[in-house]
């Protein structure tokens, strides 16, 4: 088949394009067709709501609200007196919202701005997805990606739903466009410039950025020798590394670590209270496969027509096989796209909104795609070339085609949940809540735009600090937020018990919250046909509360002179005295819980195996107390104790009804011989079942 091919006048080892004839008026249509497809996804919202113009994502209003705030002045902060915060995914769509809503789109025609300028990006983008695939391949293929990306209801769904998906969209045909138009000459002047805008507008368009700038070198590396100056040519296509690297430093400055808030509660790396790499892996590989199957075409999301996936592969070996000349170009394209994917795939929210992280790659997907189908046509008579490729294209246009009413309506019942839920809960805790109080929220986006009170993100989007608390349970969320100034402390919660995040059935268990919601917000929006709804919940309660038992769990009577405390739950206390869980099993994870005793109230951790810690303050040759408050199972009561790797003896705490403990154990003088200590409260027979299983909430050092 090679052979044959290589035959053709399609083997190009040169950069020649199609032949230039009158102006071409094709994109334009394809334009204005996704344009006015992306008006009926408007009027679904119409419909779905009254009238009104709805976000179909929580997110929308997260940046809606960044947006104003730059707007008004108050840089990255996400409500006035907060300090700069890392929660907008999209550096660059923030700083566009910022500028639409100082030109004077406020109020309800902020959202009309979000949806209409990202449709108009999403139109742009099928424009010049069909000039890329002409400029690379025939005018063909580019005529069919730019229609089945007008015509992609997931396309669709995202670029209108007022998230950055459009620009992200744009952005990423543009590079492709220009890093195209730039390969012939070898002279890199623009291509850069658009990496940069696409590396500030989403984390995964610096990921692809950066793989156009190794493509670049490839192409400046083999004509070294045939370019004078080349060197010159190197250091500007670092552009966009230096945009990452500038977002980096932003964060530190802004937050103190270079982690934006959204990859600190969202990455696999970080989401629970351990990182097992064998469970990474495993999580990372369950997303990536699923991942793959949407691209296949072949689930129930009509992300892509079936089989697209497979056909794009074929595309990328008859491109790289036979357009020779633009191979670097094509191994660029691809590559970003598998690093993209890899690492999409290490975030818990890879498979979330419909794909929205993945939507603005699908057009260089398709490209391939339309590409493979080309290239199958090439081998058939030629006769019948024609009529094989438009026909076979014509199916594949038929299922998205077929997709798109299915999508419309998904967009217009998405749209009445999030007006159902999060919308309604911003507009009553704006009439009904006192002001001044301040608000704790799981959805921190519509609850922060619509009612006008302060918000503090249990997430950790908008507030930072709290998405590593999160991320390890209710106890150390709560520690985190009772060690807030107590007029920072939420008033309020307004929240679920579903993931993401911990639920808040102990807090109210605890008396932290009260028994009864001031108000329910039950989901009253019909449940798709596959049974699901676009929030993670199904009900979303306000509580009153309580905080007057803050810190009651400190307290603890010790024999002797206190020395140490060690707060089990509470992460600034752990990272103080380099607490460990010594889990007994690969992949368990000790997930903080907060309990109530009595007028106490502790954060503790669920332990199945052993703990350790380094132990501060002491006075070395004096005998050591130990103080714990456990809650211990019945099965394995005794503990082996350890002194900087020395065995101290075994101690028994024999579980007690009605919950918690007060154990205590005191090691001998002559092991305290520094005054930091690593002590070890270790399971008496390693590797092997039974493990004692319990609940540790503190240990308080005495001498």
């Amino acid at each position: 088949m090679i052979a044959a091919l290589n035959a053709t006048r399609e083997t190009s080892t040169d950069f020649r394009s199609p032949a230039r004839t009158k102006r071409d008026f094709v994109p334009w249509l394809i334009g204005g067709l996704a344009l006015l497809l992306g008006l009926v996804f408007v009027v679904f919202d119409l419909a779905f709501n009254q009238g009104k113009l709805i976000a179909p994502l929580d997110d929308v209003y997260i940046h809606l609200q960044y947006g104003r705030q730059i707007g008004l002045g108050q840089f990255f902060r996400y409500e006035t007196g907060d300090p700069v915060s890392a929660g907008a995914s999209s550096f660059l769509y923030a700083l566009v919202l910022g500028l639409g809503y100082a030109i004077g789109f406020t109020g309800h025609w902020f959202l009309v701005f979000a949806m209409g300028f990202n449709m108009l990006c999403f139109a742009a983008g099928a424009m010049l997805v069909t000039r890329l695939g002409t400029r690379l391949v025939a005018r063909s293929v580019g005529r069919w990606t730019g229609l089945l990306v007008a015509c992609s209801g997931v396309l669709l769904w995202g670029t209108t739903s007022g998230m950055e998906v459009g620009l992200v969209l744009l952005l990423v045909v543009a590079a492709a466009l220009v890093f195209v138009h730039e390969t012939p000459a070898g002279r890199f002047r623009w291509t850069p410039v658009v990496s940069t805008l696409l590396a500030l507008a989403r984390p995964e368009g610096l990921i692809f950025a950066g793989v156009l700038v190794l493509g670049q070198w490839w192409i400046l590396l083999s004509r070294r020798r045939t370019t004078t100056r080349s060197w010159a040519r190197w250091p500007w296509t670092l552009l966009p590394a230096l945009a990452g690297l500038g977002q980096l430093l932003f964060y530190k400055l802004a937050t103190g670590t270079t982690s934006a808030n959204g990859i600190q509660a969202k990455s696999l790396l970080y989401d629970r209270p351990e990182f097992y790499l064998a469970e990474f892996l495993d999580r990372t590989m369950a997303n990536l496969r699923a991942l793959l199957g949407a691209f296949l075409g072949f689930t129930n999301g009509d992300f892509a027509f079936p089989g697209a996936l497979l056909l794009a592969f074929g595309g990328l070996l008859y491109l790289v096989l036979i357009r020779r000349a633009w191979r670097p170009v094509f191994v660029a394209f691809a590559a970003g796209l598998v690093v993209v994917l890899l690492s999409v795939s290490t975030l818990n929210t890879a498979l979330v909104h419909n794909l929205r992280y993945e939507q603005p790659f699908l057009p260089i997907v398709l490209l391939f795609a339309v590409s493979g189908a080309y290239g199958i046509t090439r081998v058939v008579p030629v006769s019948v070339r024609r009529y094989a490729l438009h026909g076979g294209l014509a199916v594949a246009l038929v299922f998205s085609l077929l997709a798109v009413p299915t999508w419309a309506v998904r967009f217009g019942r998405d749209t009445s949940t999030i007006r159902d839920t999060d919308v309604s809960v911003g507009a009553w805790v704006s009439g009904n809540l006192p002001p001044g109080a301040s608000v704790a929220v799981k959805d921190v986006g519509a609850v922060a735009y619509f009612g006008e009170h302060h918000v503090v993100d249990l997430i950790g989007l908008g507030t930072n600090g709290l998405a590593e608390p999160s991320n390890n349970g209710i106890g150390s969320l709560y520690e985190a937020l009772r060690h807030l100034p107590a007029a920072q402390r939420p008033a309020y919660f307004a929240t679920y018990d579903t993931g993401p995040g911990p639920s808040m059935a102990q807090l109210r268990q605890a008396g932290i919250l009260a028994d009864e919601p001031l108000q329910e917000f039950k989901v009253q929006t019909p449940l798709d046909l596959s049974g699901n709804v676009i929030v993670p919940f199904r009900e979303i309660d306000v509580y009153r509360a309580d905080w007057s038992l803050a810190g009651s769990g400190d307290v603890q009577q010790v024999p002797g002179q206190l020395r140490d405390y060690v707060n089990v739950g509470d992460l600034t206390s752990e990272g103080a005295h380099a607490y460990e869980p010594e889990m007994a099993q690969v992949n368990m994870q000790p997930v903080s819980i907060v309990t109530r005793m009595g007028d106490v109230v502790d954060s503790g951790r669920t332990i199945l195996g052993g703990e350790v810690f380094t132990a501060r303050n002491l006075t070395p040759g004096r005998a050591l107390t130990l103080t714990a408050r456990t809650s211990m199972d019945k099965i394995v009561p005794d503990m082996q104790v350890l002194v900087d790797g020395k065995a101290a003896g075994t101690w028994v705490r024999t579980p007690e009804p009605g919950g918690w403990a007060t154990y205590t154990y005191t090691i001998p003088g002559d092991l305290i011989t520094s005054p930091s200590p690593r002590i070890e409260v270790r399971q008496p027979r390693p590797l092997l079942n039974p493990y004692p299983v319990y609940n540790s909430y503190g240990y308080w050092l005495s001498q």
